[in-house]
């Protein structure tokens, strides 16, 4: 098993929140990686924060211990497939959030979050939340 981090949990994790800290210390043996596209809305937060230069060089070094995960032609397919399939049955969900769903699924990478409710709609995708 290996992990794909959401944005919300690396966010937690940045600001010391005990659980997500717990769960990352109880898992250190098992690969983590982060999406390139929460990457990027990690990267875009910290540029537009008030402490912008303090939280780009956490971003950054964020970005040196977890491998970045970028996106590939398999992915994108599974994206247009996801996508495709939620609008059939009248459900939707941000581009960027299925790209990042996408990537777990084709992966076969268990995707940590705390928008269960959000991603359990996407068949077959592997789910854990570290603030519970």
């Amino acid at each position: 098993m290996s992990y794909l981090i959401d944005t919300d949990i690396v966010i937690h994790s940045i600001k010391g929140h005990p659980t997500v800290q717990t769960r990352i210390s109880e898992r250190t043996a098992i690969p983590k990686a982060i999406s390139i596209i929460t990457y990027g809305e990690l990267l875009y937060g910290a540029k537009r924060s008030a402490q912008s230069g303090k939280n780009t060089a956490i971003i950054y070094r964020l970005a040196e211990i977890f491998p970045i995960v970028g996106i590939s032609r398999s992915i994108i397919e599974s994206f247009a497939d996801l996508k495709l399939s939620l609008e059939r049955q009248g459900q939707k969900l941000d581009d960027m959030d299925l790209l990042i769903a996408a990537t777990a699924l084709t992966l076969n990478l268990t995707l940590v979050t705390n928008n269960i409710k959000h991603y359990q709609r996407i068949k077959g995708l592997n789910l854990e939340n570290w603030l519970e």
